[in-house]
């Protein structure tokens, strides 16, 4: 929902009037974080549906808001189309099962709709894995999603995606794409949020300490299977470190925070069991439990130095480096290189990367370059004017000339 967050300050600036619906905050199961609505302008009408509790349909196998709350999305919308006219529907949300009624209320209604598809929907990268590495209830969700999806691609008017390997993939899945609107919008970042976070610093957690004889190197962001390559890649390079300049070296401290979307407590570490198979894990702490928005930014703020990892994937676009180029920390990358994110680290000299396939001692040049950085208190020399892109109001102006293609 960060998009839409961080879009709403500037639609009515396009010439967009915007009415939001979501579901009421006691049905959510993940991390509140009621600083957010410090962020909302007053004045945007918001609309709330129900959802069945979860404390129910868990009895029978169903966790998902989406679908928890996808009768209640039907039943309420009904009503709003009914009473008030609307020239577009957009659905900028990861519970994509909701998007189905989109073509619903295209045929009930005529309203077009355009779908964000901020992470693949429909995916098979899982498929050959080995079970353990898959995600919980993954053999149900792979088959919803596999008949799911077909009927909210069937008639939707156009699609804004982060990454242009997902509508590729989602073309090749139904040819009929190839004539509808699309664009590439990557996320991104406000510094009004900043602001909030540093005038409630105090009611935020700092999920580390801070110490003079330590550097600590903090990512806050989903782990996965997925993105071994690249943990494989950090903690090798540390380990040689090590032995080549103990005094240095054992100084680091790695911090990777919300790494798991499970509820607190039931998440499934994916990073420190490769630390620990590598010898490192002494120095790595990894803390499933995900952490409020705001709390995200005062640890990224707070600390000597940023790492960000990314998938094995190319198409894996990172949303969060918006936040991480804003906290003005010393940055490390680590990509496929084939990554969009490369490419925008690069353009706005925001940090240093870490390639996959690269030569490893290349990498550990590069990972000591970083801590020199670190050490120095140095922050990137942010290139600004390349970054601009990828602010709020640059992105939300990008989505309404969108808007403008489809209702036109």
């Amino acid at each position: 929902m960060h998009r839409i967050r961080m879009s709403l300050p500037y639609f009515k600036e396009y010439d967009y009037e915007v009415e939001v619906v979501t579901v009421y905050q006691k049905y959510y199961q993940s991390t509140q974080d009621p600083l957010l609505l410090q962020s909302v302008p007053i004045g945007i009408k918001i609309h709330q549906v129900k959802a069945f509790s979860k404390k129910w349909t868990t009895k029978i196998g169903l966790g998902s808001l989406a679908l928890r709350s996808l009768y209640f999305y039907k039943a309420y919308v009904n009503k709003l189309l009914k009473q008030t006219k609307f020239d577009l529907i957009y659905f900028s949300t990861t519970e994509f099962p909701l998007c189905i009624l989109g073509a619903y209320w295209k045929k009930k209604f005529g309203i077009p709709y355009v779908i964000d598809m901020q992470d693949p929907w429909y995916s098979d990268y899982y498929e050959s894995k080995p079970k353990a590495e898959r995600p919980k209830k993954y053999w149900l969700s792979y088959r919803m999603h596999k008949f799911l999806e077909p009927i909210a691609m069937k008639g939707v008017s156009g699609i804004i995606s982060v990454s242009e390997n997902y509508i590729t993939n989602l073309r090749a899945r139904y040819p009929h794409l190839n004539s509808i609107p699309n664009e590439v919008i990557t996320f991104g970042a406000s510094e009004v949020d900043f602001e909030i976070a540093k005038q409630n610093t105090d009611q935020l957690k700092l999920f580390y300490k801070l110490e003079q004889d330590l550097i600590n190197l903090v990512y806050v962001g989903r782990g996965g299977y997925d993105m071994d390559k690249s943990l494989k890649i950090l903690f090798s390079t540390f380990k040689k470190g090590l032995d080549a300049n103990e005094n240095l070296f054992k100084k680091l401290r790695f911090y990777f925070i919300g790494t798991s979307y499970a509820p607190s407590g039931e998440g499934n570490e994916t990073i420190a069991p490769i630390a620990k198979a590598l010898g490192v894990d002494s120095y790595v702490t990894e803390i499933t439990n995900r952490i409020g928005f705001y709390e995200s930014i005062k640890n990224l703020e707070s600390a000597d130095g940023l790492i960000i990892i990314g998938s094995n994937e190319a198409a894996y676009t990172a949303s969060k480096l918006s936040p991480y180029v804003l906290a003005k920390r010393p940055l490390l990358a680590i990509f496929n290189a084939k990554s969009s994110i490369v490419k925008t680290i690069r353009t706005c000299a925001a940090g240093d990367l870490m390639l996959h396939d690269e030569d490893p001692n290349l990498s550990y040049n590069i990972f000591k370059e970083y801590l020199i950085k670190v050490e120095s208190n140095l922050s990137p020399n942010t290139n600004w004017e390349a970054f601009e892109p990828y602010t709020a109001p640059y992105l939300t102006q990008r989505q309404t000339d969108f808007f403008d293609k489809i209702i036109s």
